[in-house]
């Protein structure tokens, strides 16, 4: 039988980079810079409950993809900032389609697992 999903095996390069750019913190980063360039802690800040180790392997994921730049900037006292590249910007409207379906499909979604819940109980997954 011919594999008519090249895409879906686990070596595939297409498939590394979605899991890369689909995560909820790369996402939620990405959103973040396209309001402007910001340093580490005003990030952080925006994402509630993300973690130090969360958010530096995130940014360096993304730096590595190219959709963010990393700058240091050497006054006094040195700090880094992130900014989102022209790569990067090109995510923003189909980021935007997505949270705008997840807010227009929001009380379909929570009907569906209610209904999911009340069938095989709330703790099933």
């Amino acid at each position: 039988m011919k594999d008519t999903h090249p895409q879906f095996h686990v070596n595939c390069p297409s498939r590394l980079l979605f899991d890369q750019i689909a995560d909820k913190w790369s996402m939620m980063v990405l959103k973040v810079l396209d309001d402007g360039p910001q340093r580490f802690n005003a990030i952080k800040r925006q994402l509630e409950g993300v973690t130090q180790k969360a958010l530096t392997q995130c940014l360096r994921r993304l730096e590595r993809n190219g959709l963010i730049e990393r700058r240091v900037i050497t006054a006094s006292p040195v700090a880094v900032e992130y900014e989102i590249t022209p790569l990067g910007r090109t995510l923003q409207t189909p980021f935007k389609a997505l949270y705008a379906w997840t807010v227009q499909n929001l009380p379909e979604v929570d009907a569906a697992r209610a209904a999911f819940d009340a069938r095989n109980g709330p703790n099933s997954l």
